[in-house]
This record gives structure tokens, sequence and C-alpha cells, in this order.
């Protein structure tokens, strides 16, 4: 299967494709932190070129309901933003799955079909993630654990922090891997 992971720079979810078989590539207009099929690109450029399954990050900076706070007089910015999101769903990739935190796309689009949590896939960890999903099935939990630690959200302020927040957890990709790749 063709996958192409869109706004990760990471590659995480690219390599947990990579290593179940498929011919799976990340896309960023940032550089890939781990060596791997990566195209440097805006996605909307590349999505059109024979994709079996899409697996998009879109930033989440004006979209997601912790950042609610600036939202006010940046408007112009959440609507680029949400239309972004609509572009990649709207694509014509047969499978695509779109992953970002509670937010305002719940409100100007629809609700995600699926809130997930890590430790429904083995990580003491809280951090919900919706996903709205075409032509995929909903994830299901591989190992619910104890333990409920907002690590991401206690995580030090600083530059790099928004790095850090964006990584998806190797066992989600591990996941997603397993369930969608089939």
């Amino acid at each position: 299967m063709r996958v192409l992971v869109g706004c990760e720079f990471s590659g995480i979810v690219r390599d947990a494709f990579r290593a179940a078989g498929h011919d799976a590539w990340s896309c960023d207009v940032l550089p890939t932190e781990r060596p791997g099929p990566h195209l440097e690109a805006d996605v909307r450029a590349v999505m059109g070129q024979g994709w079996d399954l899409l697996i998009a990050f879109p930033p989440c900076t004006y979209l997601c309901r912790s950042g609610a706070r600036w939202w006010p007089g940046r408007e112009d910015l959440q609507a680029h933003a949400i239309g972004f999101v609509l572009q990649l769903y709207g694509s014509t990739v047969p499978r695509v799955a779109i992953e970002n935190p509670i937010g305002r796309l719940s409100g100007v689009w629809r609700k995600p079909d699926q809130i997930i949590q890590p430790w429904q896939f083995g990580v003491p960890e809280r951090k919900a993630t919706c996903l709205w999903l075409k032509g995929l099935p909903a994830l299901q939990p591989t190992e619910i654990v104890a333990g409920r630690v907002p690590r991401v959200h206690f995580a030090a302020p600083g530059p790099e922090r928004w790095r850090e927040r964006s990584r998806t957890l190797p066992e989600l990709a591990a996941a997603m891997a397993a369930q969608w790749g089939s």
C-alpha cells in the first residue's frame, strides 16, 4: 500500500508503516528528523499522486482548544487552518485520517469519528486526540494501562515545546500501521 503521512517531520508514523511492509512516505515543509523517504513540501502538492492512504497531522496552532485565548483577531489564520484540513480530507485519496486535538474543527466542520488517548495504546499518559476518518475503521485499543499523566501538557515552555507536542507516540503509530495497513 502507498501511504502518505502529511505534516509529519518526525518520521514516526512513516517508519511504522514501512516496518509493516508498506511504501510509506512522510511529507512536511520541514526536513525529517529521521532518515527515510520524506518529501519536503506542502502535502497538498503531492497528495494527488496515487496514494492509497493519507494520514495527516495538520498544525493545530489555530485549531486546538488550548490556544483559544489567542484566536480573537486571528480569524483569517484560523479560516486558513480550517480550509487546509478540509482540503486534506477532501482529497482524492480513498482512505484518510486527520488527527488534531479537541478544538475548533468540531464546531465549524463536524465532530470527530473517534477520540483516543495514549493510555489505550500502552502509554500511561493522557492527551485526547481526535480522528476524522474517511474509508477507515476506528482504531481499536491495543493495551489499556493505568496512569493518566498529562506529560505533554506540562512540558516546559520554550522554543522547542511545539516539536515535542507534535510527535506521534510510536505505540499509536504501530496501532495505525497494524490496523489501517491491512
